[in-house]
């Protein structure tokens, strides 16, 4: 069993997949396309989950969330399947298969075993592309990888039913039906809104606000946690931002692309002018994970406390950007 399906590296495996599959099924639809109208942007400390015994820091709306949003705004539907026995999850897969359909698989990446070892961690969102099986091997299209690659029944099924927070439980999904044209302008504005309202929520843990709270626990961390602990949160603020998808920074760079696909597909010039302060925007985000991994890794020239001050000024700089942005892209598509 063999599809003829096209591999596309992407930034982001969730926004790569359901691009790949859009192609698949005939829609030109670009990575940053699927991550704007799916309103994937985001920034969200929350502080009860745990990974690697550090609070998790999200810079993208939830698993899922973005296929099920673009599905919506642009007329497709989809389908998608959880599982509590693996065989019946394998069976699943394989009669998708044998309809010629390629399917999306959320799984973990611990145990993936073409990652490189380093980026092999207890992660469970991550998303490729079953399209066929051969040699009794499964083909996998994974959109951060350069090429396909493969994954025998044992080394699929560990990672479809990996253990911990966000278990996929072999979640399979795809599109079941397509309108003969789909309805980009108004899933355009529809997306942006949305980030606009995520990004000014009137929460501390979410958006803007979110920023400037975990600004606020960075020069607290030291004192209250200890140096060590303190490390290990920065550290993973990093982490989220920098090798979990594509993170803070990366996000930004993929919704730069977006603005200036919208703005031209809209004939909207703001939005192409905002296209270029959201890049910006993103290079501030990778200056700070920079001086915070310098932290981490004991190579700052600030003494003690004046370095997680120094870190915490410049998340508060770029909350600071990010509203008024914001303000400025609502006003964009009013």
């Amino acid at each position: 069993m063999k599809i003829d399906f096209t591999h596309n590296q992407s930034a982001h495996c969730e926004n790569g997949v359901i691009s790949n599959l859009m192609k698949h099924n005939g829609f030109q639809i670009s990575e940053p396309m699927v991550f704007g109208i799916g309103s994937g942007l985001l920034f969200c400390y929350i502080p009860f989950l745990k990974v690697n015994y550090a609070p998790v820091v999200t810079y993208r709306a939830m698993p899922g969330q973005i296929f099920n949003r673009f599905a919506k705004r642009v007329g497709i539907k989809i389908k998608r399947e959880k599982f509590k026995n693996p065989k019946t999850a394998k069976v699943r897969l394989d009669e998708n298969l044998a309809k010629n359909n390629p399917v999306g698989l959320q799984v973990g990446v611990y145990n993936l075993m073409y990652f490189p070892e380093e980026y092999r961690f207890h992660f469970n969102a991550h998303n490729l592309v079953v399209f066929g099986k051969e040699d009794k091997k499964y083909l996998i299209s994974d959109p951060v990888m350069e090429n396909v690659t493969t994954l025998t029944d044992k080394e699929l099924e560990k990672v479809r039913f990996a253990k911990g927070a966000f278990a996929p439980k072999g979640h399979i999904y795809y599109p079941t039906s397509f309108p003969e044209k789909l309805a980009l302008e108004k899933a355009i504005i529809k997306g942006i809104k949305h980030t606009c309202r995520d990004m000014a929520a009137p929460v501390p843990y979410v958006g803007v606000n979110g920023i400037k709270t975990i600004a606020k626990l960075i020069r607290k961390w030291p004192k209250k946690k200890g140096v060590k602990k303190a490390n290990h949160y920065l550290g993973q603020i990093v982490r989220m931002q920098e090798e979990i998808g594509t993170g803070g920074g990366g996000f930004r760079y993929i919704y730069g692309a977006f603005l200036q696909e919208a703005g031209k597909l809209l004939n909207n010039e703001e939005l192409v002018k905002l296209s270029s302060e959201m890049t910006e925007i993103g290079d501030q985000w990778r200056d700070f994970a920079l001086e915070a991994s310098r932290i981490y890794k004991n190579r700052s020239n600030n003494t003690a406390l004046d370095k997680y001050d120094a870190v915490a000024t410049q998340l508060e700089a770029i909350a600071d950007k990010e509203k008024m942005f914001f303000k400025k892209l609502k006003k964009a598509v009013a």
